[in-house]
Formats: structure tokens, sequence, C-alpha cells
């Protein structure tokens, strides 16, 4: 064990050891090795996730577009606190926010396009994974469609993309994450991103059933 992960193992057991709110108490549990507690976690950060995205967009004018990476950032403040938790905790934080909040944008994306009134979306550029929200719905369904096939192939490469698109982190934040180093971490993103790219230029293209 290198004296970086011991320190945040020791980091994570002393923060552990203090009285948490219920998102950090699971995430201890799931740092201690409880499996029912990961199941705990997606649906409470998904409730949490939605309501601060309807209170942005309900305070906002009509054009206003969702931060999904601020709202995630804004969640750990408000669930976690400012106190370091150590970095596993941090990892099961924003490995679960970022599902939770892919979950919300598709669904915000679905709900457009049966209302009919996805129109005047952004399409989606590789460079602006904080701006997913202002993708036309077509567009976005497509990315989440193409990433799960992504991650039935590549799990590692799925999982960066999805922390670095939907959770804001960077390469070297999402490699710790996700266990691998920084170099790893490099050579994975950059293949998902081309093959990301590829694939979903290549659905675009193909004739309409």
């Amino acid at each position: 064990m290198t004296v970086g992960v011991a320190k945040g193992a020791a980091l994570a057991y002393l923060y552990c050891a203090l009285p948490k709110s219920d998102v950090t108490q699971i995430l201890c549990a799931i740092n201690s090795g409880d499996a029912k507690a990961a199941g705990e976690l997606l649906p409470l950060l998904y409730d949490e996730l939605r309501k601060l995205a309807g209170q942005r967009m309900s305070s906002e004018s009509h054009d206003h577009t969702l931060q999904a990476t601020a709202l995630v950032h804004e969640a750990y403040l408000r669930l976690v606190g400012k106190d370091d938790p150590g970095w596993q905790n941090r990892a099961h934080f924003f490995a679960a926010a970022a599902e939770a909040m892919r979950r919300i944008l598709v669904d915000h994306a679905r709900a457009k396009l049966a209302d009919k009134r996805g129109g005047d979306w952004q399409r989606i550029t590789f460079e602006a994974a904080s701006n997913l929200a202002a993708a036309a719905p077509e567009d976005l369904l497509l990315l989440d469609e193409t990433l799960a096939e992504l991650s039935g192939r590549d799990p590692i490469s799925g999982k960066l993309v999805e922390l670095r698109y939907f959770a804001g982190l960077s390469v070297e934040e999402a490699a710790a994450a996700v266990g691998v180093s920084a170099a790893t971490a490099y050579r994975h993103w950059s293949f998902a991103r081309a093959w990301l790219y590829s694939h979903i230029e290549r659905r675009r293209q193909a004739p309409r059933q």
C-alpha cells in the first residue's frame, strides 16, 4: 500500500468516526464493504439532484441552461460538506452522482421530445461536458445509447466518460475514482472520445427507420 493510499484510507476512517449526514453515513458503509448501502446512494442522489435542477430551472429565464456538473458539485457541498471525507468516499459519491445526473438529463431529453419543444437546444460538442443539458434531446439520447455500448465493450472507458461528462471530474480525479493511474486514464479517455465521436456520427448518418 502506497503512502498516499494509506493516508487516504486513514482520513476516510477518521471522517467516518464522526457523526455525519445520511449520505456520508452511506458512503462510509460502502467503504466498509456494505453492498446494500451502494443501492441506497443512487436514489438519494437522484432525488437531491432532480430537486436542485428543478429549483434552478424554475428560478431562471426560460432559455436558461442547466449546468449539470455545477449541480453535482453543489449537491456534494450540501450533502457532504466542506470537510474532506477521503478520496475513497469522494469516489463513491461522484460515481453515483454522475450516474444519477445522466439519468436526469436523459429523462429531461425524453420529456422534451415528448412535448415537441426541443428544437432550440444546441448540438453536443465533446468539449462542453458541463453543458450537456443544452444539447438537442436527440443528441443527448444518442450519446446515452452510444455510451452504454462503449461501457459494454470497455467498462473503464465508459465509467471515465460518465465521470467526466456528467460529474465534471478532471481526468486525474476520474482516474482516482475508477482506481487506475492517470496515465492509464488518459489513454482510455483519448480512445473513448474518438470511439464515441465516430460511432455517434455513424448513427447520425444512418438512414432513419
